[in-house]
């Protein structure tokens, strides 16, 4: 029966995929809107090596000359604006280098994956959405270089690229511009810090290092397979979170505490699969306000759990480690450093929470606060 039910849902979310293959994924409006697709393609187009479908009101690329070493996507063709790159439009060529318009707003699913010669790529300044797997296993992409925005990115969009592999080694919690796009790395308990505002898909899938995550209240949805099969988690704090996606938390097999938000609203079919420690739950609100959320009423988990309601108290607030620039949870020589090297102006450095280094909390940063972030080492010594 178990492995029936298995069978079921990884086809039910083929299927999901399928449906969505060559489009943007349906996702919460929530500070981010992706440009609708408003009618049938009319009609296919070839320039510059390159194959447009053109609809009413845009055009996308849908395909390339997979012997090209180099391409360069108009902002335009046929008078229609170039605004996404489609499904495979890239996918296996021997690419070496891309110049994408900023009118691109949207590349798609395994886009450029498998590009194993393509360097460096340049996201464009109005990019809303890179997805699935867009450039996984370009094993020569070293440089990526994101604009200064919020956009979201889907699952595994970079994986097994040295880019990544990069990043990973600087901090196992990748961030960026308030995206958590990665954190395969991680080990041990997470606090994922309150400046980030949305979790990429597949985050975390599969990483058996990490046991707690606290989750920060910027964040309203654990996105699909976020923590997929991580099978040594034990606890999760969602304080804010109003919407839980499909295997979510899937083969987390001994997660035993989860903590929900009284503002959720949905639980997706599967979000709480293969798991088999016996879960407390802890919803900050009513039994009649989870009684309304939308669940699966099959979920062994959830049915077994034991509940605790408490609409009087207030979930756990997120906490900002006063000099702690680079985020991860305490405040040392390394922020020192790094907000040092901010102020000399050198060149990739990030204050990955800015506010943590207005030590005269005077919402300017000068040298003065870093004689006082100095100060405050000592004491420390």
């Amino acid at each position: 029966m178990k492995s029936s039910k298995k069978v079921m849902k990884f086809t039910a979310f083929l299927a999901a995929l399928t449906l969505t293959a060559g489009m943007p994924l349906t996702l919460p409006a929530e500070n981010f809107t992706v440009s609708p697709i408003t009618a049938y393609a009319d009609e296919s187009y070839n320039e510059g090596g390159l194959t447009f479908t053109l609809y009413d009101d845009h055009a996308e690329v849908s395909g390339s000359d997979y012997k090209a070493t180099s391409a360069e996507i108009p902002e335009t063709v046929k008078g229609l604006p170039v605004t996404s790159i489609g499904i495979y439009a890239f996918n296996g060529s021997a690419i070496e280098s891309v110049k994408i318009p900023d009118s691109v707003t949207y590349i798609g699913q395994w886009s450029f994956a498998m590009c194993d010669s393509l360097k460096e790529v340049t996201i464009p300044a109005n990019i809303e959405m890179i997805d699935i797997k867009a450039f996984e296993l370009c094993t020569s992409l070293k440089t990526v270089n994101l604009p200064d925005k919020f956009f979201k990115v889907a699952t595994g969009a970079f994986w097994s690229t040295p880019w990544l592999k990069a990043e990973q080694e600087k901090d196992p919690l990748v961030i960026k511009n308030d995206v958590l796009i990665d954190g395969t790395a991680c080990k041990g308990d997470v606090v994922i810090p309150s400046n980030v505002k949305y979790i990429s898909s597949g985050a975390f899938e599969k990483n058996s290092n990490i046991t707690s995550v606290v989750v920060p209240s910027s964040v309203k949805a654990i996105n699909d397979s976020t923590f997929f099969y991580c099978d040594n988690l034990v606890s999760a704090t969602l304080p804010n979170v109003e919407t839980i996606d499909m295997m979510a938390f899937d083969g987390c097999t001994k997660l035993s505490e989860v903590k929900l938000s009284g503002k959720l609203k949905s639980i997706a079919s599967y979000a709480f699969d293969d798991i088999s420690a016996s879960g407390t739950i802890t919803f900050y609100g009513s039994k009649e306000t989870w009684d309304k959320v939308e669940k699966p009423t099959d979920c062994e988990y959830l049915n077994k759990a034991k509940y605790i309601f408490d609409e009087n108290a207030q979930p756990p607030e997120d906490e900002d480690v006063a000099g702690d620039v680079n985020m991860d949870g305490e405040f040392n020589v390394s922020d020192l450093v790094v907000f040092q090297k901010w102020l000399l102006a050198v060149p990739n450095t990030e204050l990955k929470n800015w506010k943590a280094a207005d030590m005269c909390s005077d919402n300017y940063l000068d040298v003065i606060d870093l004689c006082a972030m100095r100060k405050e080492l000592t004491k420390k010594l």
